[in-house]
């Protein structure tokens, strides 16, 4: 890329309802992932990566662990205007909070007006995917065009659960479907369709004039794929950018490519088990393309009293003592006893698994206390019993701090 001043604003004010109880106290972007990271740090590191270090995160529901987080991981040096900050709703312009992803950043022009970019990048915050971004940026300018919206090419019998991008061969974008019954296919493959992954590059000044258009339009969502892209695609200003040529560093043909939307438990839970295999279908140990965070400092796991972990993450500070677990990915300071087995599951920082308890296809939260001899995950009806989430799939979630003794 040239050097043109680009800055990046990353969309993080979701409720992320389809995700609770995990979202019950924390915004989406902050609920964890893959033992050590925020679900945020994802396209926080694809940024950095890119050498896109002018951040602003624009956050708003229960963001108090999402600002601390990024308050405490992601300081740069600000020696040549790297800066990433974390901006809250501050009704600048009325007595409102953020009335759509749009309206979000146009009640935070400042940002948009004190740093003076000649592009600006709209990101979502909750999705596990490595990119080039600047690569997209490249492309963007090379178009000409005011608006470039990020397409994964999806199998056109499942893109109805996208909203779904119709292009031209020269990827002009025709019109933006959101869920069609019946997606169109691509030009250059008609079974498959180009989802939208909500990534954004716009030129600032039209942005800037879609942006106060916008908000003065009172039957207006002010949603950034409902409004703004439509808004472009009907001046003919809109391009698709294709996701399948972003390669990255260290990338594997099995990784390349990979981006999953984590907006419910059950996709949570299977990005979870995407991580695990020998060649997993994401690698988060490529080293050429990091993804970044801020560990906490504690010793290494330790395995004591023959105990095992088979095509599993074990994270720091894990004492498996005689206990067994098997496809899972466990957090920092996880202790797993005698006999007992974790299988299929993601187990959150500083929760305890008793002697001869099962953890079967389930989700535990922080703090979880799980007794000698208590099974979770392995009858559902008995879960939804005790109070627990069961999703569509059968995972099980158990909120934070919950000692399931007691139930």
């Amino acid at each position: 890329m040239s050097n043109p001043n680009v800055l990046s604003i990353v969309l993080a004010g979701g409720e992320g309802k389809r995700l609770m109880p995990l979202t019950a106290d924390r915004a989406k972007p902050a609920v964890p992932f893959g033992g050590t990271y925020r679900l945020i740090d994802f396209v926080l590191s694809n940024l950095a990566n890119s050498g896109l270090t002018k951040m602003c995160v624009l956050t708003q529901y229960k963001s108090h662990s999402l600002d601390r987080h990024v308050a405490q991981t992601w300081r740069m040096s600000t020696l040549l205007g790297s800066y990433v900050t974390s901006v809250p709703a501050q009704q600048r312009t009325g007595k409102q909070w953020f009335m759509g992803s749009a309206d979000a950043i146009f009640q935070s022009m400042n940002l948009i007006n004190d740093e003076d970019p000649d592009y600006v990048v709209v990101f979502g915050a909750d999705n596990i995917y490595r990119m080039d971004v600047s690569k997209m940026v490249d492309a963007h300018i090379e178009s000409g065009l005011a608006c470039t919206v990020a397409g994964i090419r999806v199998p056109r019998r499942e893109a109805s659960e996208f909203g779904v991008i119709d292009a031209a061969a020269d990827n002009k974008i025709n019109s933006f479907l959101e869920k069609p019954a019946d997606p169109p296919g691509l030009p250059d493959s008609p079974e498959e369709s180009f989802a939208s992954m909500g990534n954004y590059v716009f030129s600032r000044k039209a942005f800037v004039d879609c942006l106060n258009e916008d908000a003065n339009d009172a039957t207006s969502k002010h949603d950034m794929g409902g409004n703004v892209v439509p808004f472009f695609v009907g001046q003919g200003q809109a391009q698709v950018y294709d996701f399948t040529l972003n390669n990255v560093a260290g990338s594997t043909d099995k990784d390349r490519n990979y981006w999953r939307d984590v907006g419910s438990i059950d996709a949570y839970h299977n990005a979870h088990m995407d991580l695990v295999s020998v060649e997993p279908d994401f690698n988060l140990y490529n080293r050429q393309w990091p993804i970044f965070t801020s560990a906490p400092q504690l010793p290494g796991a330790k395995f004591t009293l023959r105990g095992n972990a088979e095509d599993s993450i074990v994270s720091a500070g894990c004492i498996i003592s005689g206990g067994d677990v098997d496809r899972s990915v466990l957090s920092p300071n996880v202790m797993v006893d005698k006999w007992a087995k974790v299988e299929e599951s993601v187990i959150f920082s500083g929760c305890r698994v008793g002697r001869n308890s099962v953890v079967r296809r389930a989700i535990l939260d922080k703090n979880v206390h799980v007794p000698d001899g208590v099974e979770i995950g392995v009858d559902k009806d008995h879960d939804r019993a005790r109070g627990f989430h069961v999703s569509e799939a059968g995972i099980t979630v158990v909120p934070k701090n919950v000692d399931v003794a007691g139930l």
